[in-house]
């Protein structure tokens, strides 16, 4: 408000600096402005839902890798809250999805994480382990939801209301901060096993199929956290 207040009292200086100064500030409350309309359409199906107390986002991240467990991500969020540049967790940069993932731990009434394993995926298929990742995720969080708002799928083997959204990561907060929570945790654990099985370039690649991991695989052979059934055609 102080900042308001001092561009309109200078709103009509000529000097070049303080030009500047107001331009920038005028810049950046437009862009604040944008960003909250953004989140306001992002929040359409929140409201929709509103007579619920706990409204759950879930998302995964990992279905389409080579290597590593799929790990899905349950996020509820205040009613209130905002988090500013929240978005499909593929849209946002690294650093980015760091720094927001801070936020949605600070912010959220509760988060949970479920992964399921390679060998768990090569066992049941990737869409059953992923429905068994969400399913941990939900039963790790610290309340119980009244509806859960889906990335896409329906869960099996949950009693609560379900709502599946198409690109649900672009269209629900919730979603979106789950897509986030998943995705950095996966990220970090697959840094981890670069730690532990080097070349790989599981830090780089994260275990999905570019050039040089399938390279690799054919160099070294299948690490212990490759999915043999995506990567029989490589062996």
């Amino acid at each position: 408000m102080q900042k308001r207040a001092l561009s309109e009292m200078y709103a009509s200086d000529e000097r070049v600096g303080v030009r500047r100064l107001i331009d920038s500030y005028r810049k950046k409350e437009w862009a604040l402005r944008a960003e909250r309309e953004r989140l306001s359409a992002m929040r359409s199906y929140e409201q929709k839902y509103g007579d619920c107390r706990f409204i759950c986002g879930i998302d995964e991240a990992g279905r389409g890798p080579l290597a590593g467990p799929v790990v899905a991500g349950a996020v509820i969020l205040p009613t209130d809250c905002e988090i500013l540049y929240l978005n499909d967790s593929k849209k946002l940069s690294s650093a980015k999805r760091d720094a927001l993932y801070d936020e949605i731990m600070e912010k959220a009434l509760a988060a949970g994480v479920g992964m399921a394993s390679p060998a768990r995926i090569d066992e049941i298929n990737i869409l059953q382990a992923t429905y068994e990742a969400m399913r941990e995720a939900i039963s790790k969080l610290q309340v119980r939801p009244d509806i859960l708002l889906n990335d896409a799928v329906t869960i099996p083997g949950i009693d609560i209301p379900q709502v599946p959204i198409v690109k649900g990561d672009t269209k629900s907060v919730s979603i979106a901060a789950a897509s986030i929570i998943a995705k950095v945790t996966r990220d970090r654990l697959m840094v981890q096993y670069d730690e532990i099985l080097s070349g790989y370039g599981f830090a780089k690649h994260k275990g999905y199929g570019s050039q040089e991991h399938i390279a690799a695989i054919r160099r070294m052979g299948a690490s212990p956290i490759h999915r043999q059934s995506f990567i029989k055609n490589f062996i």
